[in-house]
């Protein structure tokens, strides 16, 4: 099983709706977040810095100018990472952003995998 943490918001280039971190972004530079939830953001994303790999591809071709259409997902052993999703979770909807957790076992054509993620285009009746 695979999950995966969004809004209702659509991110621009792929037309998806938009992932936690992308919506925390907005939140950032709207100024709304106090002192203490901007802390509390920060110390959240570090550790997904220190915690996380980046993904290295984003698109099945290898073409420079491929479009990046894959979203991530957790794997649902990533216990702590999902954990976190859920206090980034709480920031948003304290600030009126719904959330919706999305869970599949099919994702889509995976271009990129690690221990706690994978990376996949989405099939035509995945949901995004």
């Amino acid at each position: 099983m695979f999950i995966r943490f969004i809004i209702h918001a659509k991110d621009e280039g792929s037309n998806k709706r938009q992932g936690l971190f992308q919506a925390m972004s907005d939140l950032e530079a709207s100024g709304e977040l106090y002192d203490y939830e901007q802390t509390y953001y920060d110390e959240i994303y570090d550790w997904f810095r220190k915690n996380l790999k980046k993904p290295d591809s984003f698109a099945r071709s290898s073409k420079p100018h491929a479009k990046n259409v894959a979203l991530s997902w957790f794997k649902d052993t990533a216990d702590e990472h999902i954990s976190k999703m859920y206090e980034v979770t709480y920031l948003l909807r304290a600030h009126g952003i719904n959330v919706e957790i999305l869970s599949t076992e099919r994702p889509g054509y995976v271009v990129y995998e690690d221990q706690f993620q994978i990376v996949a285009e989405p099939f035509k009746e995945t949901c995004t």
